[in-house]
């Protein structure tokens, strides 16, 4: 009885080992599906990998570095600042000043990289995208260049450390005030970026529309050496709000007006 019963036991062990193992490997495909969708998730609506083709924004992001930009932020309503390096949907024609692209993929290769992207476990080299960084926002003037040569946001000048060494901070003079809801952008290395500085005599003046930004790139991710948060530049945070200063300006106008009429002075 005794080793009857051992039997017994050692032969229930095996079964409940061999459907431990089936179930394992039945959950396998589950697994995967449930992990490609939490990847298509994170890529939609979240965070995506994009793959840089150009040196338009070197030294900051070189070529061949791969970014991270956080979709997620858009979608709250948050807006669009100075100094953020944003990707966004080509306007129409700008990608023909940018570096060429890579060469196309053998066939099967090429499809199988677009199914990984798609999914979000591959950058996205879509060719519609560039990167840029946002030098002025909604009401913002926009001018190049000052006696030292700096371009300026609203009156003040910027200290851009971030501009490739060797250029000057543009070659191009211009003067831009950025409608509401746009964007004015220029790339790191400002001898080799098709900017809004090229698109000056089009509509909107080379700004773009905040609707058209993909995200906010905030982490090199890859190679690990080129690893490195983008954080705003303390350059921008000393730039003065044009809008509100004009708000200031209206309301002192309206202030003096009110005393020459005898209609006293209005609560700050």
């Amino acid at each position: 009885m005794v080793e009857g019963g051992r039997a017994e036991r050692r032969r229930t062990a095996r079964r409940v080992r061999r459907r431990r193992r089936t179930r394992r490997v039945g959950e396998v495909p589950l697994l995967v599906v449930v992990a490609l969708c939490i990847a298509l998730v994170l890529k939609t609506f979240l965070v995506q990998a994009f793959f840089i083709p150009s040196g338009s924004m070197e030294q900051t992001i070189r070529i061949g570095d791969r970014v991270l930009v956080d979709k997620l932020t858009p979608w709250f309503g948050s807006p669009v600042e100075r100094g953020d390096v944003v990707v966004f949907k080509d306007p129409g024609g700008w990608l023909r000043g940018e570096s060429a692209r890579p060469a196309p993929d053998p066939v099967g290769v090429k499809q199988v990289k677009q199914a990984l992207t798609f999914i979000g476990l591959l950058p996205s080299a879509d060719e519609q995208d560039l990167i840029k960084r946002v030098i002025g926002v909604g009401g913002d003037t926009v001018k190049c260049c000052d006696a030292k040569g700096r371009v300026t946001v609203n009156g003040a000048a910027l200290d851009e450390p971030y501009v490739n060494p060797g250029n000057a901070p543009s070659e191009i003079r211009f003067e831009v005030r950025v409608p509401a809801g746009r964007i004015f952008v220029m790339g790191d290395h400002r001898a080799n970026s098709a900017d809004s500085r090229y698109h000056l005599d089009e509509p909107f003046e080379g700004t773009i529309d905040e609707d058209e930004v993909v995200g906010e790139a905030v982490v090199i991710a890859w190679p690990f050496g080129h690893w490195r948060r983008l954080e705003t530049p303390d350059t921008f945070r000393m730039v003065p709000d044009q809008a509100r200063q004009e708000r200031r300006g209206a309301a002192r106008s309206e202030a003096r007006g009110r005393r020459r009429r005898g209609g006293g002075v209005p609560f700050a």
